[in-house]
């Protein structure tokens, strides 16, 4: 299965993918790594492993249609079959989620569909399940629809939220589940295991 992975920051999560298939966990290849912004980890990573980037902003066009336009040309050019969003924080066009309809997944660090979207990422939404006084967080890998967080559910892992427990400590607990979910959530999907129909998904 030949991935597309969209990135905004260090790209841990683009790096657990790389590693799960160096690894031959995931029978699968990263064939561009696509960032609105130049000068972040996950760039940095792709370069070192000689992986195609493209640095596509909305700064750098005239509307959403033509940013689509360009994200529809990289990811044909590169013969994209997948898209994984790891990390990437802004939203996808419409047109693109349409094209790559039920092959775009995203990685999301909490129980959706409690603590989702718009404006919930990174550590809004730890300080936000902290606040609210949950015994229990996870890590989330759903399918991209046209809402923030909204797409069915493929795979999830819980984490314990202990007393002592600061926004900080919850992430980094599940940054480490997400390591671990995300390629094999990845991994279901290159072998076809994974069944949707309508709002639910599954992997047999």
């Amino acid at each position: 299965m030949n991935i597309a992975v969209f990135a905004s920051g260090r790209g841990s999560n683009f790096l657990a993918i790389l590693n799960a298939i160096d690894a031959r966990i995931l029978p699968a290849q990263i064939v561009v790594l696509i960032s609105n912004k130049s000068d972040v980890g996950a760039m940095e990573i792709a370069r070192a492993h000689n992986i195609p980037t493209q640095h596509l902003s909305q700064k750098m066009f005239s509307s959403e249609e033509a940013l689509a336009d360009a994200m529809l040309e990289a990811l044909e050019k590169n013969h994209a079959e997948f898209i994984a969003l790891a990390g990437y924080l802004k939203k996808i066009p419409a047109r693109v989620i349409r094209q790559y309809c039920n092959r775009i997944v995203n990685i999301h660090p909490a129980l959706l569909p409690s603590f989702g979207g718009e404006g919930m990422y990174g550590h809004r939404v730890h300080e936000a399940v902290i606040a609210s006084g949950e015994k229990v967080s996870g890590a989330t890998v759903h399918l991209v629809d046209e809402e923030y967080d909204c797409g069915p559910i493929v795979l999830q892992k819980t984490v314990t939220i202990a007393q002592n427990d600061t926004p900080d400590s919850l992430a980094a607990k599940i940054l480490k589940i997400e390591h671990e979910i995300f390629p094999l959530a990845l991994k279901a999907f290159a072998e076809g295991r994974v069944r949707i129909e309508g709002r639910k998904a599954w992997i047999t």
